[in-house]
């Protein structure tokens, strides 16, 4: 919205309807590692001790930039519904909000992201990166903006 109250832009977001996604039939693997919170406050302690800068990160559209590894079809949203093809569905080649298979698909995404540029992770904690270099070192730990420390 303008100051003066004119819109300025619409905006809209597509939002898959995910609670109706049943097991085995809309979905297999859906399960995204999230950092523990005794990572997350060790990290943290780790960084105060040796005066390191902490940086935090809020990918707001994460979850739109995952590729799916199966096939998901969605209905036409409402007021988008093309005529005389009312009964014919969409067919996604990314992630959309809602979509139980999301997390997931973003989490694998930012993995190998890391791991082509030579990364380390944590066999003991699966969302924790670590890349050391001419002396630095750089750690990278995912963790859900609702986490509470």
């Amino acid at each position: 919205m303008k100051e003066i109250g004119e819109i300025d832009k619409f905006k809209a977001r597509l939002v898959a309807k995910g609670y109706t996604q049943e097991e085995g039939i809309d979905y297999r693997e859906i399960f995204a590692p999230v950092a523990r919170l005794e990572t997350i406050r060790t990290v943290v302690a780790l960084a105060a001790t040796r005066r390191w800068t902490i940086y935090q990160l809020d990918i707001k559209s994460a979850f739109l930039h995952g590729a799916i590894n199966e096939d998901v079809y969605i209905e036409q949203p409402p007021g988008y519904v093309v005529q005389r093809r009312e009964h014919q569905v969409y067919k996604l080649k990314k992630a959309l909000y809602g979509l139980k298979q999301a997390p997931r698909a973003w989490y694998i995404k930012l993995e190998s992201y890391l791991a082509v540029n030579k990364f380390l992770k944590c066999p003991h904690e699966h969302t924790l990166f670590v890349k050391k270099e001419g002396g630095k070192i750089l750690i990278v730990c995912v963790y859900f903006k609702s986490l509470k420390l």
